[in-house]
């Protein structure tokens, strides 16, 4: 367990396994790491350094508070473990003591407790994503509001009604905007139906607080970023579930798309909402169900035939590309009604009602249980590191490097606890664009490929040193390690110590420079990012090739464009290709050779116009 994340399984192969929990855990290490050294805890001082400002992050609360002395003794793999596990302790007993609140016999409260705290979606997001740690305040809301409802002092009912405002201010706090969307209205929904004057009037000022946060993570945060126009519907359909999901215990298109809510437990909560619709209780019956479909509709996304209406008419629905996000508040309602449903059986059952409520019990567990957690690999120790941190001053290049929105980015995050330091990557959706103009004109590097000014650049930017995943390589399936290996030597930084699949260079330093493992088949020539298949995908494509004579390049583009073309760091002549045309240049000495197709007109960033490459041909 202390090498060990509990998060999705993930192969480091031979270091961290990459994943969200690695972010997450970044920032709760943030926490203490900033409060030691005196300053704001949610500012980031090393990711896409000196590339953007220290960025201001969320996803630190309120989780990185008590993660920051478990942490200092226990260590970070542990200290996610022990919190993990709490918050499904904490998940069950809040949605136990909030049923009970609300007049639940014991043995159906224990059960609606046992549903949320295994809820799949919930569980299978708390090992990957915060959502499912953050979704633990929602029951925390309710019961904050049934208590201010039933208090016996002014003090206690203003104290709990604080309690209810702030677990839900800290919903977009956390950075769980989405899930914010669905919460604020539901939570205000509540409050009204269970009316009391101070629980509404703090649920109110909650609500009010949380759309000020979400409002300036849009105009602060958001704006200025690559997510300032939002998400396409593309995008969302890509995530969108389908209804095979809703009842499919298996991940059938992956773990955004798990959307499993059971099969007995919303049938019992069906019989839930009946039973408390006939009890008189028709509001709270009618807003349990509203949040019980609701959300499981929405987790359909562009499957649903009205979610582009609503995405279009919505102007916050434009930000979140996961429409499952908001089944959480589905899970906890389902869970709520099935609790009506069990008391009521419970109670029917006579003198058999312990022998009913234990029935009960396994049936629903056996309904949801779907064990969705288990063991990545964690590397608490890595010697490449280790060394890292005795080194002098100097920022650090992380190879491969990795689009800052694209998970894979997180293992450089995890990697920053082990050796705090100023680096050029990171992982973040929200960063400026400079940090991914720096990734789209340097990442043929993490392919070996460095073109004039390459190098004075990553001076100017104080790079000391640079850090060699083999496992990242393998895991992102990021073509040309062994290449990036040797252009690392040819320029500048020779290899030092090596921990596991990761090892330390450093300007000017000696040992081993052989690239480890195969070289690439010389008969072929190699795509490196930049590439899909054959279609050239971002402003500059590199390939290596063997050989000597005149290559041929054929290349087929939709409409006329113009087309750089670089052999071994010198810029040829453009050309304007049209239809399909070739790409020729001479290649001397029996070698590798790097070749990278350019589209000069566009921005680092911009998608190129279908470039296509046909055929590669060398003429000797």
């Amino acid at each position: 367990m202390a090498d060990s994340f509990i998060a999705d399984g993930g192969d480091g192969h031979g270091e961290a396994a990459a994943g969200d929990h690695l972010q997450a855990v970044y920032r709760f290490w943030l926490v203490g790491q900033q409060l030691k050294r005196g300053e704001p805890p949610w500012v980031d001082p090393y990711s896409f350094q000196p590339l953007v400002e220290p960025q201001t992050v969320l996803g630190a609360w309120p989780f990185g508070l008590p993660f920051w002395p478990l942490e200092a003794v226990l260590g970070p793999v542990l200290a996610w473990n022990l919190l993990l596990l709490g918050t499904i302790v904490v998940a069950g007993l809040s949605t136990f003591w909030w049923l009970r609140a609300l007049d639940v016999a014991p043995a159906g409260a224990f059960v609606g407790g046992l549903a949320f705290a295994v809820a799949p979606y919930r569980l299978a997001q708390s090992g990957v994503h915060l959502i499912g740690w953050i979704a633990v305040l929602v029951p925390l809301v309710l019961l904050a509001i049934e208590r201010a409802r039933a208090a016996e002092t002014r003090r206690a009912a203003h104290g709990w009604g604080a309690v209810a405002a702030l677990a839900l201010v800290s919903v977009p706090l956390s950075g769980q905007v989405h899930l914010a969307l669905g919460a604020i209205p539901f939570v205000l929904a509540y409050a009204l139906v269970r009316f009391g004057r101070v629980s509404l009037a703090w649920s109110a000022g909650g609500a009010l607080a949380a759309v000020g946060v979400g409002l300036a993570i849009r105009y602060t945060l958001i704006a200025g970023s690559a997510e300032e126009e939002g998400r396409s519907l593309q995008e969302v359909g890509e995530f969108s579930a389908e209804w095979s999901d809703l009842v499919s215990r298996w991940r059938l298109g992956g773990l955004e798309d798990f959307v499993y809510i059971g099969w007995l437990t919303p049938v019992l909560a069906g019989a839930g909402a009946v039973i408390l619709w006939r009890s008189g209780r028709r509001s709270l019956a009618a807003l349990l169900g509203v949040a019980a479909v609701a959300p499981a509709l929405l987790a359909l996304g562009t499957n649903l035939p009205f979610y582009s209406w609503f995405w279009h008419a919505l102007p916050p629905l434009r930000y979140p590309r996961v429409p499952g996000r908001l089944l959480p508040i589905a899970d906890l309602a389902i869970a709520g009604l099935a609790a009506v449903a069990v008391a009521r059986a419970v109670a029917l059952a006579g003198r058999r009602a312990a022998a009913a409520a234990a029935a009960l019990a396994v049936l629903v567990a056996a309904d949801l249980v779907v064990l969705p957690l288990s063991a990545s690999a964690a590397d608490p120790d890595n010697d490449a590191y280790a060394a890292l941190r005795a080194e002098p001053n100097g920022r650090l290049l992380e190879l491969p490097l990795i689009e800052p929105g694209i998970h894979y980015g997180s293992v450089h995050d995890y990697y920053a606890l082990q050796a705090p330091r100023e680096r050029l990557s990171g992982y973040s959706t929200l960063v400026p664009p400079p940090a991914f103009e720096f990734y789209f004109l340097h990442n043929r590097i993490s392919c070996g490929v460095w073109l004039p000014g390459d190098e004075e650049a990553l001076r100017a930017k104080d790079v000391e040193y640079a850090t060699f995943h083999r496992g990242l390589y393998a895991a992102g399936e990021v073509p040309g390690a062994w290449f990036a290996w040797r252009g690392l030597g040819a320029h500048g930084f020779a290899p030092g110590t090596t921990g596991g699949a990761v090892t330390l260079f450093t300007r000017g330093g000696g040992g081993r420079s052989d690239p480890p493992g195969a070289e690439p088949e010389r008969k072929r020539p190699l795509l490196c990012q930049g590439w899909r298949g054959r279609t050239m995908e971002e402003r500059q494509a590199p390939l290596w090739i063997f050989g000597a004579g005149t290559l041929e390049l054929r290349v087929s583009t939709p409409a006329a464009l113009q087309v750089g073309l670089w052999v071994d760091g010198e810029r040829l002549a453009d050309s304007t290709v049209s239809g399909e045309a070739p790409l020729r240049a001479e290649l001397r000495g029996e070698e590798w050779h790097a070749v990278v197709v350019e589209i000069p007109e566009l921005l680092p960033t911009s998608p190129p116009r279908g470039l296509r490459l046909e055929g590669v041909t060398l003429r000797d």
